[in-house]
């Protein structure tokens, strides 16, 4: 059958999605003739920066990705990790940045969407969310209504599909003002023996659509993903997807039925590129081929194109390969929960992407190659610039200090942004945001728990991508260690500008290196993520921001550690490494908040040490040793203890720290927490030569005394804390 084309292939239409000229090239050369419109927009889609990590594929692979508890790593629709008794945890972490900036309601609603169906298409039930949200500065004039769009999407999508949001970040800097980041986080569980995988295999079995009907919200959204914005931005408005969470939890509930059947033999979610890059990643991971008959594709739009129905991205659809001798089983799994089912094609043996609209052959491609002959670049890159040296630091009032920073944009409450959540629905959630990481039970087990953070410093990344990259993760692995958690993997959102800028390419280079060196060290595996490249608008970078999300595994929940102090008359012990601290005040929220300076290196991370004191307070918790534990990162010792006295409503009196107290209470070295013991248990801490294991204070009163500082009350400290989010959106 003769392929008809009736758009004719321009310059213009080649660089309005998203190819170069030598791109095009590399097409006209692997399929022997000029492209049909529907082709190219297939090509456009599975080339893509976000789908086909072009520019990034080369340092993704340096990556650690695999360990003894990794059941499944990158290359699916998420990471599965072993957590005993039969039983694995399925996360993913992925960016929904450009639509959330365009359309924030939709945008965000639909990242967790998205962030949801490819934890249940692994035959997961998704138990946790968090989400990583920056923002521009809080004066710009769209950053209120970012904010408020942004966090009533993931509100209104998670609530209303029954998952807790259990934690999260929220960030401002005018480096985001053009482009704000939404990176949603979710984690789900399974049986290790009943894990679902996007691989096709078999010769002339039904190829099925299942879900909500396909319409034309979110065409193009993939290659709109993989560009910078300019003064045009409201015209990419209906590259947007639009959610429907009560069809989404729906398809969880036939998906998990069906699964059940035995009648899948492969799923894949129907996310960026829709139609497309679902049936291709089947076929091609399969080594067959695919063809497609547009024409059973349910629509809930008059008269769409074959290209229209190819890039579509609408929401809440699966495509699966099913046993053909259950399609009646299946079928009425689906109508049962009001759900469409259509056969729309059959894996063939021929290794091409055929698709019919018509009566006409509108695709014929060959499916191996539109993945795997995806360009792949070694973009130039250089080294990032040093840091200006940090100058000198004048002295400050540590507690006139301490509530700017409680009551800064950055370090204030997120109370506001959470309570629109629910943290508490299905009834796990043992630890709800405000700590170190969000805890929820394990079902099916009396006493197993896991912890999730998610955490990362663009200002240190950017002052040096490469320990930037190494405390992304080393503060995430702190974090689940804080509860008394053992970190068993990770997934990574790694957000940047344009890599064809080689400073931006080389920002992403040493941050990839940083975080592979801290994984290894950490035994901490990246077992799946997402790139979000092209984070620009008129040529305006955002900050290099690699978020990091982990997962823990707490054996006994009864024995998990909280922020807030336990009780009075309990010594507080900082636990760091042994000998001189830096009190490192470059690239510190005290310099930036106080000061309003960016200068100096951020601080050094020292793997080794992490490792050491993790594992130490990670064992005083287990053994019931330790009453009370956090971690120190912005705003170090002061703002720690601060969040800990807040948490419990219960003082400290920390003892003075020499001449320089402002570095000594603000610094921000890595490597250390807080915990708290009884008197009895003080004994019990015992020694390790690597480490400095310091009693500093009690705890006690209704003030927190720091050094020679005036005491602040407790209440004191909650009202700066807990006042500026509220007041900033006008509630």
């Amino acid at each position: 059958m003769t392929i008809r084309n009736d758009i004719p292939i321009t310059d213009d239409l080649i660089a309005s999605h998203g190819l170069k000229p030598d791109e095009y090239q590399r097409i006209l050369d692997l399929i022997g003739r000029e492209p049909t419109f529907t082709e190219l927009g297939i090509f456009s889609a599975m080339w893509n920066e976000h789908c086909s990590y072009k520019s990034s594929r080369k340092w993704l692979r340096t990556l650690p990705t695999s360990g003894p508890r990794v059941i499944q790593g990158p290359g699916e629709n998420a990471g599965v990790v072993d957590i005993g008794d039969g039983q694995a945890v399925v996360f993913k972490m992925e960016s929904h940045n450009h639509p959330s900036y365009i359309e924030p309601y939709q945008g965000a609603a639909t990242g967790m969407g998205g962030i949801l169906r490819d934890v249940f298409t692994m035959g997961a039930r998704p138990i946790a969310a968090m989400n990583a949200l920056r923002f521009g500065e809080p004066d710009h004039p769209k950053t209120r209504h970012l904010v408020s769009g942004v966090v009533a999407g993931v509100g209104g999508y998670g609530n209303s599909f029954g998952v807790p949001t259990v934690g999260g970040e929220v960030q401002f800097d005018a480096r985001y003002n053009g482009n704000c980041l939404v990176n949603a986080f979710a984690a789900g569980l399974a049986d290790t023996d009943a894990i679902f995988y996007s691989k096709a295999s078999g010769v002339g079995l039904p190829v099925v659509y299942l879900g909500a009907k396909t319409g034309r919200d979110g065409v193009g959204g993939a290659t709109m993903a993989s560009a910078e914005f300019d003064e045009s931005i409201e015209e990419k408005r209906p590259t947007v997807q639009v959610g429907d969470p009560f069809t989404e939890k729906c398809l969880l509930e036939a998906c998990l039925e069906l699964m059940a059947s035995g009648a899948v033999i492969a799923i894949q979610d129907m996310g960026a590129a829709g139609l497309t890059c679902s049936a291709v990643e089947m076929g091609a991971k399969g080594d067959l081929g695919i063809r497609l008959d547009l024409d059973r594709v349910p629509v809930r739009e008059q008269h769409m194109s074959a290209y229209e129905m190819m890039l579509s991205e609408s929401q809440e659809r699966m495509l699966m390969v099913l046993r053909p001798e259950q399609e009646e089983e299946a079928e009425a799994i689906f109508r049962k929960w009001g759900l469409d089912f259509a056969i729309v094609g059959e894996t063939t043996d021929d290794l091409r992407f055929r698709v019919f609209h018509q009566g006409e052959e509108v695709a014929n491609l060959p499916i191996k190659e539109l993945g795997d002959e995806a360009p792949e670049y070694d973009r130039p890159w250089v080294e990032p610039k040093a840091p200006a040296p940090l100058g000198p630091v004048p002295q400050v009032d540590v507690a006139d200090a301490l509530l700017k920073l409680l009551g800064s944009p950055d370090l204030s409450s997120r109370r506001w942004v959470w309570e629109q959540y629910d943290t508490l629905i299905q009834g796990n959630s043992l630890q709800i945001p405000g700590g170190d990481a969000g805890v929820a039970r394990v079902e099916g087990h009396e006493t197993k728990a896991l912890a999730f953070s998610s955490d990362v410093n663009p200002r240190y990344c950017e002052a040096d991508a490469y320990e930037g990259g190494k405390q992304a993760v080393a503060e995430c692995w702190r974090n689940l260690t804080a509860t008394g958690a053992l970190p068993l993997a990770a997934t990574d959102n790694l957000n940047f500008g344009n890599p064809e800028r080689p400073e931006i390419m080389g920002q992403l280079v040493h941050a990839i290196k940083g975080i592979g060196e801290a994984c290894r060290a950490l035994d901490f595996p990246i077992v799946s993520g997402n790139v979000s490249l092209y984070n620009e608008t008129s040529g305006q970078g955002i900050l290099p921001t690699p978020t990091i999300g982990g997962v823990g595994l707490i054996d006994d929940w009864s024995k998990m550690a909280r922020i807030g102090f336990a009780a009075a008359d309990e010594i507080v012990v900082l636990i760091g490494p042994k000998g001189a601290w830096g009190w490192h005040l470059g690239q510190s929220a005290l310099l930036r908040e106080v000061f309003g300076r960016s200068e100096g290196a951020p601080p050094p991370v020292d793997l080794a040490h992490e490792k050491r004191a993790g594992d130490y307070v990670r064992q005083l918790i287990r053994d019931g040793v330790a009453t009370a534990a956090h971690d120190l990162s912005d705003g170090g010792l002061a703002v720690a203890l601060a969040e800990m006295a807040m948490a419990s409503g219960i003082g400290a009196t920390v003892d003075t720290w020499g001449a320089d107290e402002a570095a000594a209470f603000f610094g921000e070295d890595q490597g250390r927490y807080l915990v708290t013991v009884s008197r009895e248990n003080f004994g019990k801490l015992h020694g390790d030569p690597a480490l400095a294991v310091s009693q500093i204070g009690t705890t006690g009163g209704s003030s927190l005394k720091l050094g020679n500082a005036r005491a602040i009350s407790v209440e004191e400290l909650k009202a700066a804390h807990e006042g500026w989010f509220p007041a900033y959106m006008g509630q």
